[in-house]
């Protein structure tokens, strides 16, 4: 628990970033908001913009002069930065002793390298936890001028839960990269450009069916919000298969981590 909460504290300024960040972003995104709910003019705008460019952008399912259809866009952002900032967290946690030469310190401690591991995991876990719920009060609180109904709560919690998936894959990711490359801060740019190579992903499977296939490779396109805002859940299959990746990931760190070398 000791290693828990020394990593959670040296984690915590870095939480509160995102944090802020994602508040930020979920502020400004509301106030641009104004403009399109209950506003049947922008219909017609939105019509008249390209296909491909809509699609790409998620635009095309939803209604933006809804509360519903605008977070339903909000949603693949909404993932992103939750998937870059659990990566960070992720490779974050295990090159944080190779980066700060502090490396020869914890292992001198009297506890096993897996050990070690699962308390690292856990306190990037916590600010996975701590992360989505922050985005979620945010979210609720933000929207509370426009008196939401109940399928707009419906919508976010489903929103929060794939969001929460999305930063589990890639903070499994995040650690598996970070206990696989030498030296183990380089996994963090690694980690991030697989996210972003994950939403172009996304974006051209949307463009056109003829990259339908894409979607098998990205989780962003694993909880579409246009599927459980129509639906009402998330797909179950693609739940076993985000726990698959994860857990296929965590297993080849516990195997690789105690085995590598560290950098002093």
């Amino acid at each position: 628990m000791n290693i828990f909460w020394h990593e959670f504290k040296s984690g915590l300024r870095s939480l509160l970033i995102w944090s802020g960040v994602m508040a930020l972003f979920i502020l400004l995104s509301v106030m641009k908001m104004a403009g399109y709910v209950n506003n049947p003019e922008m219909i017609a705008v939105l019509k008249a913009m390209p296909q491909a460019i809509s699609a790409a952008f998620g635009l095309g399912p939803f209604d933006l002069t809804t509360l519903e259809g605008f977070f339903g866009v909000m949603f693949v952002y909404f993932a992103l930065i939750g998937a870059i900032a659990a990566a960070t967290w992720g490779s974050g946690v295990l090159s944080r002793e190779e980066s700060g030469k502090t490396a020869d310190f914890l292992l001198a401690l009297p506890v096993s390298r897996s050990r070690v591991l699962t308390a690292k995991a856990l306190a990037a876990l916590a600010n996975c936890l701590l992360f989505t719920l922050v985005t979620g009060v945010v979210s609720a609180l933000a929207v509370q001028s426009y008196q939401p109904e109940a399928g707009f709560y419906r919508l976010l919690v489903l929103e929060m839960e794939a969001m929460f998936l999305i930063e589990l894959i890639f903070l499994a990711i995040g650690l598996m990269l970070a206990s696989l490359l030498r030296p183990s801060w380089r996994a963090a740019s690694v980690a991030i450009a697989l996210i972003l190579a994950s939403y172009f992903a996304f974006a051209i499977s949307n463009m056109s069916r003829d990259f339908d296939f894409l979607k098998y490779f990205t989780p962003f396109k694993y909880f579409d919000a246009a599927v459980f805002l129509r639906e009402g859940h998330l797909d179950g299959t693609y739940i076993l298969v985000s726990l698959l990746i994860v857990l296929a990931s965590i297993a080849i760190v516990y195997v690789a981590y105690p085995r590598r070398d560290i950098y002093v």
